[in-house]
């Protein structure tokens, strides 16, 4: 498979949706992560990151503009014991619950489906990251409809086992900007990962196209430790 640059990924699609990175620093040292939100309409545009707990989540940016915030407010990371979960939406909490209950992340994604916005029917994307003993490994999965028909759900898991450091994988949830937008395509891309958190970090929000780009979130967990570092970027300060 082509190893891919993550910068020109980013800057040549003007709107993949939301995204989720993760994988392996260039050193070995680190579980890499990164997850962006973008939008289109003010609603979307409305929203920034903030820290919560060991994760993060959503949060209107002007409270009295928010007019939906069934799909926009969320948790999009949650930490439970040495697993962290990135999604899209609020099945972080669906996963966060029924692994507690020592379901798998597949099973857990069982119970749920692609979004209720027709036409775009927006996948939800998730992965895993499993940090333990100086071991890691990371899943990804897509929940979308079939080719833009509701009645049918998609479902798609991906893992990936002893990751290879410098390298990662890069899924979101639009091809590219359309009407109605259409679902990502395929196994998560093959990327590159170069560069402490804060180059990486800086990379990723200046390669996002500048008027659709709302937030971002990356974390830096030690392998050898579990001990992480975090960078929120918000274009709403």
């Amino acid at each position: 498979m082509k190893m891919n640059s993550l910068e020109q990924e980013l800057k040549g699609n003007s709107y993949p949706g939301r995204g989720i990175v993760i994988g392996k620093s260039k050193d070995g040292k680190y579980a890499v992560s990164a997850y962006f939100i973008m939008g289109r309409s003010e609603n979307s545009r409305n929203r920034i990151f903030i820290e919560d707990g060991e994760g993060i989540r959503t949060q209107a940016f002007d409270p009295a503009k928010l007019s939906d915030p069934s799909l926009i407010i969320y948790a999009p990371v949650r930490v439970l014991g040495n697993k962290t979960i990135v999604t899209n939406g609020d099945q972080t909490d669906t996963i966060y619950e029924l692994m507690d209950k020592q379901q798998t992340f597949e099973q857990s994604l069982r119970t749920r489906e692609f979004e209720p916005d027709a036409p775009n029917y927006t996948p939800r994307i998730s992965g895993i990251m499993h940090v333990e003993d100086g071991n890691y490994n990371f899943a990804m999965s897509i929940l979308k409809s079939n080719n833009g028909n509701p009645d049918s759900c998609n479902r798609y898991t991906f893992a990936y086992e002893n990751p290879v450091p410098g390298e990662g994988r890069f899924i979101h949830t639009y091809m590219g900007d359309g009407n109605p937008l259409p679902s990502f395509e395929g196994e998560p891309t093959l990327i590159e990962i170069d560069g402490d958190i804060d180059s990486f970090t800086g990379m990723v929000w200046e390669s996002l196209n500048e008027d659709n780009k709302v937030s971002l979130f990356v974390r830096y967990i030690e392998i050898a430790t579990g001990k992480y570092e975090t960078r929120i970027v918000n274009k709403n300060q």
